[in-house]
């Protein structure tokens, strides 16, 4: 009985350690990043300039490229496309892939979730709630909490926006829009990325 009470308090223990390494870190990241976009915010006029006409140049490409085809593909809301090729489009590449993976799935995350609450409870009020609940909760479980807007704001278009036809429908639309306009921004951002690579530019 001592024994077992003596392993159960050491995998409490152990827990509790890592549970205090995990805020530990957070804090560390968001100390990091608050840092990091100080030090964006002291670079020059001329630098910022650069950076920000060549981010608007990357978004605007991405996002023309997302819409344009979105008819032939049958997508009839390929505003969502263009949406979401600005909000993944980066100067950085790897920024834009880990905010792609955070888009993508955000909203796989959230139309299932949106999806499911309708089907099963029926929209209303108290439904949208659980989808919104649901969509975070699943994303901090999978370990993509970064991805947990994105999965509400998901099931918040599925449960709140008026649409026509059945809802699986409209979560099927919304993903693959979602989907395809991060394979755009991705593919936009990594062939600028090389293209300055090659004439040995950086941005």
């Amino acid at each position: 009985m001592q024994a077992e009470d003596s392993a159960c308090r050491a995998e409490d223990e152990t827990a509790a350690a890592q549970v205090r390494r995990v805020d530990r870190d957070t804090s560390r990241i968001r100390l990091l990043g608050a840092q990091f976009t100080r030090l964006r915010k002291r670079l020059p006029l001329r630098r910022r300039f650069v950076g920000g006409f060549a981010h608007g140049v990357i978004s605007a490409v991405a996002a023309i490229a997302a819409y344009l085809p979105t008819h032939l593909l049958g997508l009839r809301e390929g505003f969502w496309a263009a949406i979401t090729a600005v909000a993944v489009a980066h100067t950085e590449f790897d920024t834009t892939r880990s905010t792609a993976r955070d888009q993508l799935t955000g909203a796989l995350i959230g139309g299932a979730a949106g999806l499911g609450a309708t089907l099963s409870l029926g929209p209303s009020l108290p439904t949208y709630a659980s989808a919104v609940l649901l969509a975070t909760l699943a994303c901090w479980l999978v370990n993509v909490s970064s991805a947990c807007r994105v999965a509400s704001i998901t099931a918040t278009i599925i449960l709140l926006v008026p649409h026509i036809g059945p809802v699986e429908r409209m979560a099927g639309s919304r993903v693959l829009e979602v989907g395809w306009g991060v394979c755009v921004a991705v593919a936009t951002v990594w062939i600028v990325t090389r293209l300055n690579r090659g004439i040995g530019t950086k941005l």
